[in-house]
């Protein structure tokens, strides 16, 4: 088993609806290191170089944090001064990771994600996992609550280069996984999100939905792979992807996949969305990479939110230990 990095505390960005700390740090041993989404979640720290529609979120910048819509407030009694000041590191509030969103299924709008997403029925919902596996079944939210949870602090590293850290709470994918039984035909995971053009407008124009991710299965099964189901201690909002998504914290943002609906192991590389958008600029692998620059910007510094200026990117996203042995002779400019 992989060993999991340990995340300083001084890096955490804090939840200002969290308010029992330590309580959550006991309450598991494992505190990981890692980055964000299916969709970046976060203010961009500066504006791209192109505002392309085949790009995973529109850059824009953000000298200061966005205000929160009223639908989704932090509670009043938070003392946000005393969290920054055990913390050490300006805080990055609840209001921001919930309302500054990228999920092109509602809007491209990142500061009308909440608002539009925030009546999308999420229960009942059911995950349909089949594909080449000997025990294909479909599971409730209730029933991947049986799974054993954990909570997990993992770095975020948006392809728009800004980057953050968060606590999730969920479980391995492989777990999931190894109770369908893959056939030893299975090469990839392919991950779909749910189609409801109804309910979410964006999908009605635009591009080649439902959004399409993949992992290959060594990817899938590793360690650090998770299935999300919670943030900050709370359940995940609709706008974070509720009421499950993936987590591959060694990737960009855009894989982590939100809503899922169907998970199917396959023999073949699934295309994702963004590979059938813009195939030079998004590859299937997507692992963040210093050295290898986006078409239309620099990968090799970030600016992590709350922080001033900008820090050097991490091959990996600083995961190199834990994954790098994935993708040994591989290229990786080739393999992007």
């Amino acid at each position: 088993m992989s060993k999991i990095p340990v995340i300083p505390e001084s890096e955490i960005t804090p939840k200002s609806v969290y308010l029992n700390r330590r309580r959550f740090m006991q309450a598991t041993g494992t505190l990981v290191g890692g980055v964000l989404v299916g969709a970046c979640n976060m203010p961009d720290p500066e504006p791209a170089t192109s505002s392309a529609p085949a790009e995973p979120a529109r850059a824009v910048a953000a000298a200061a944090p966005t205000p929160a819509p009223a639908a989704v407030q932090a509670p009043a009694t938070i003392n946000y001064e005393e969290l920054t000041d055990e913390l050490g590191d300006p805080m990055n509030s609840f209001r921001d990771i919930t309302n500054y969103n990228n999920f092109y299924e509602f809007t491209v709008d990142k500061q009308r994600v909440a608002s539009m997403a925030k009546d999308f029925q999420t229960s009942p919902w059911q995950v349909e996992v089949g594909g080449m596996v000997d025990n294909p079944r479909t599971y409730t939210i209730e029933d991947l609550a049986r799974f054993p949870s954990e909570d997990r602090i993992y770095r975020l590293r948006c392809v728009e280069a800004w980057s953050m850290v968060i606590p999730w709470h969920g479980f391995p994918l492989s777990a999931l996984l190894e109770e369908v039984k893959p056939s030893s035909y299975a090469q990839y995971v392919r991950f779909e999100t749910v189609y409801d053009p109804q309910n979410m407008p964006g999908q009605k124009f635009g591009y080649n939905w439902p959004y399409v991710e993949g992992l290959r299965m060594d990817e899938a099964m590793h360690d650090l792979t998770i299935l999300a189901t919670g943030l900050y201690g709370e359940t995940l909002p609709n706008q974070n992807g509720a009421p499950v998504r993936l987590v591959v914290p060694w990737k960009y943002g855009f894989k982590s996949i939100k809503s899922i609906v169907k998970i199917d192991l396959v023999s073949e590389m699934p295309t994702s969305l963004w590979m059938s958008a813009a195939p030079n600029e998004y590859g299937f692998y997507s692992n963040v990479n210093p050295n290898v620059n986006h078409p239309r910007w620099s990968q090799a510094r970030e600016r992590r939110i709350g922080e001033r200026g900008q820090r050097d990117t991490l091959l990996f996203n600083g995961y190199e230990e834990q994954v790098a042995h994935l993708y040994e002779g591989m290229d990786l400019k080739v393999n992007y």
